[in-house]
């Protein structure tokens, strides 16, 4: 029995089995510091500010969430209802449900889908609320009993289920070992891995603010045991360096020395050159993270598939098809009080990157003579031949 329907029964008098007692997690991990189960107080990821360095200036990270989140709002849908297919094809605000949701499992783990209603109490719109502004209320056994919405100054309270047992709002987790309410998004496996990105890029930015690396070294050679350079020697020459011979303008620009300087010439270390190979482990890791195969990111040196083709199918059996179905499932189950048996699915026969897998399914039943005919299309889904 799953929490909504034990809730609905519990509200309608019905007898159910007493539920074990969970965490009562009344602050959600995203939003305040909280204890590991080894005793060792540690602040969580902070989600605003790693959603600004993943998704908003790190590359790969936004193009592997993309990839995997379009791919999902772009899937073809069947339902048992037509209305279903409209209510979740539908835009609520310039907000693509389906998109949206996607998005928020890979990057907070959490999706909450509030259901509004028409006049006559059904179905008319379905709208996925922002992960990190929404709290878990548990009752008194730990078990959510209502969510709390919070922007700024407001808070709004929104009872899990309604007078007559149907759900109110829509919560959809990725699994966390640690956590019976709220789930664990790829970001947080990811944040490291990301950090090293965006470190390495910064680095790249500044070596190429100084002419793209340490070229070499002025060395004062006077001639002279003791000798040096004065201190205003020293600032003039650091500031005409500056002003003629650094940054991108001046790359290439032969330099004139005076006499007692001679140029060095600095070659890059054996750990300098391994700065790009860092770099680029670092953007296999974020790939590896959200799922994404690192040959449809572009990134080198990772042609584990044989091609583009093969990559993208198994972009669709590894990971759109799970994260689909587990989003789809949770809404099949919120709105069942609406749509009896309620049930979506991805038209597999529509995706194009399974045309091959579905040609070769559709080979092998065809050539088993030993089947009938009404058996074959019960294998390859379709509906009963009309007599």
């Amino acid at each position: 029995m799953s929490i909504l329907q034990s809730l609905a029964a519990a509200f309608k008098g019905a007898a159910v089995s007493d539920r074990a007692p969970l965490a009562r997690g009344f602050i959600s991990p995203w939003a305040e510091a909280f204890q590991w189960s080894g005793g060792d107080a540690r602040g969580p990821l902070n989600y605003p500010a790693a959603i600004r360095e993943a998704y908003l200036k790190n590359p790969v990270a936004q193009r592997a969430v993309r990839l995997v989140a379009e791919g999902v709002g772009s899937a073809p849908i069947k339902a048992s209802d037509p209305e279903l297919v409209r209510l979740v094809s539908a835009t609520s605000a310039g907000q693509a449900l389906l998109e949206t949701l996607a998005s928020q499992m890979l990057l907070h783990g959490n999706g909450y889908v509030q259901v509004l209603r028409d006049a006559d109490g059904q179905v008319a719109e379905l709208f996925a609320l922002r992960p990190e502004r929404v709290r878990i209320v548990p009752d008194a056994k730990g078990w959510p009993a209502a969510f709390t919405y919070t922007l700024g100054d407001t808070a709004l309270q929104i009872d899990a289920i309604d007078e007559f047992g149907r759900p109110n709002l829509i919560h959809m987790r990725a699994f966390h070992p640690l956590d019976d309410h709220y789930g664990a998004g790829c970001l947080e496996a990811a944040d490291e891995a990301v950090a090293i990105h965006n470190a390495a890029a910064r680095w790249n930015r500044a070596l190429l603010e100084n002419a793209a690396r340490p070229s070499g070294a002025l060395v004062y050679d006077p001639g002279e045991p003791g000798a040096a350079l004065s201190t205003d020697q020293f600032e003039r020459i650091k500031t005409e360096l500056s002003a003629a011979f650094s940054g991108e303008s001046n790359a290439g620009r032969p330099m004139l020395l005076e006499g007692g300087l001679k140029w060095q010439t600095l070659a890059l270390s054996p750990a300098d050159m391994d700065f790009a190979t860092l770099k680029a482990a670092a953007a296999r890791d974020v790939a590896l993270a959200f799922g994404v195969p690192p040959m449809l990111l572009g990134l080198p040196g990772d042609n584990t598939y044989a091609n583009y083709r093969e990559a993208n199918r198994a972009l669709w059996r590894l990971t759109l098809l799970p994260l689909a179905g587990k989003i789809l499932d949770a809404l099949a189950e919120g709105l069942a009080p609406w749509f009896a048996e309620a049930k979506f699915s991805v038209d597999l026969d529509r995706v194009p990157a399974l045309a091959e897998d579905r040609q070769a399914l559709w080979s092998q039943v065809s050539a088993a003579d030993f089947l009938t005919p009404a058996e074959k299309r019960q294998m390859l889904g379709l509906a009963e031949k009309p007599a």
